[in-house]
């Protein structure tokens, strides 16, 4: 599969000229003219790389580099017909990873695009994946500390979080009540044991009240709690 770029210049002429340099190296490109149309077709469409020219008419570069840069971290490269060396801090301070300054040699401009597609790559492959714990109806994600149930979000305690997160991560092991205080709240907690019951209670009013057709927290009588979805074996 090509690599995708999408050229962003409200300039038609440029825009044409970075088309053909990048098609005959075997990129695939789109182009936007403006800096709406290209957050749109951003949210709209996988790119491997940005090349974002900074003066335009709607939005400039720099604020389409900050409203790209809250969503994902592709490969941005600013082109600009100014040289000043606050302008090149101002956009690599904003989160752009590279500066051209136009008039540039096309050998040049596919350096520079051919080295932050191999650090792209690298990035990618030593970046750890982020967690996901996934059941059906339920998705917890323990880095962000979100739980969606049937597709939204919903609202746990910092405790209950962690409790929830704890069971899911070990499917069907139980848990006894002394067990989860220890690991929720220390050896040293001085309190009963019980304060367990009443998060669980909450969870599953929870869980159910947004939706969960079925409740994955089950008491294992006489010794604790474990997590398990009706229909797995044991």
């Amino acid at each position: 599969m090509k690599t995708q770029i999408l050229i962003i210049d409200d300039e038609w002429n440029m825009r044409n000229l970075l088309r053909i340099y990048l098609q005959k190296e075997g990129f695939a490109t789109q182009e936007a003219a403006t800096g709406h149309e290209a957050l749109r077709m951003v949210e709209q469409h996988t790119f491997d790389l940005l090349l974002l020219d900074v003066m335009m008419p709607d939005m400039d570069g720099w604020q389409v580099c900050r409203a790209v840069r809250e969503h994902t971290q592709l490969p941005i490269l600013m082109l600009t017909a100014r040289s000043e060396t606050k302008d090149k801090v101002l956009g690599l301070g904003i989160g752009a990873d590279d500066y051209l300054t136009k008039p540039f040699e096309p050998e040049e401009l596919l350096a520079r695009i051919h080295s932050l597609l191999r650090r792209s790559s690298l990035t990618r492959a030593v970046e750890p994946q982020e967690e996901q714990l996934n059941y059906p109806g339920l998705r917890i994600s323990p880095e962000a500390r979100e739980v969606w149930i049937e597709g939204q979000s919903a609202d746990f305690t910092m405790k209950e979080f962690d409790l929830l997160t704890m069971l899911a991560r070990n499917g069907q092991r139980v848990f006894t009540r002394d067990e989860l205080v220890e690991r929720l709240w220390g050896i040293d907690y001085g309190g009963e044991a019980r304060v367990i019951d009443t998060h669980i209670k909450n969870i599953r009013e929870k869980l159910q009240k947004a939706g969960l057709p079925y409740n994955p927290v089950q008491t294992v009588w006489g010794l604790g709690y474990k997590f398990q979805i009706p229909g797995t074996v044991e």
